[in-house]
């Protein structure tokens, strides 16, 4: 059975920095496609970054310069480093894997940035 599980998220200050992990279990990892998204308050959910299988990268506009994507096949894990935090980027990020029509979701992990 296939999971995605998030860690990492937590309460930061402005400017401040967080790495967030997407361990991936019960798939063929570095066959998919991995992104983040996240969700603010009252707001739709929003693709922030994606990684491919060959290592292509894409970002948000908004996180541009800040966000970094990154996968570990060996651990099956994707990251977002996230720097420069801004009190909008406060939202529940999730995971997201992607391999055909076949789609996973994780759970999500609360990042909150205060001013």
């Amino acid at each position: 059975q296939a999971h995605l599980v998030e860690s990492g998220g937590g309460l930061v200050q402005a400017g401040g920095s967080l790495r967030l992990s997407c361990a991936a279990s019960g798939i063929s990892f570095d066959a998919y496609t991995m992104d983040w998204y996240r969700q603010g308050p009252g707001k739709q959910r929003e693709l922030v970054a994606q990684i491919t299988s060959a290592g292509s990268t894409t970002y948000a506009d908004s996180v541009k310069g800040r966000f970094t994507i990154s996968r570990d096949n060996t651990k099956k894990t994707v990251y977002l480093q996230m720097n420069s935090l801004k009190p909008e980027d406060t939202a529940v990020y999730y995971c997201k894997g992607t391999w055909g029509v076949i789609v996973y979701w994780g759970q999500g992990t609360q990042v909150t940035v205060s001013s």
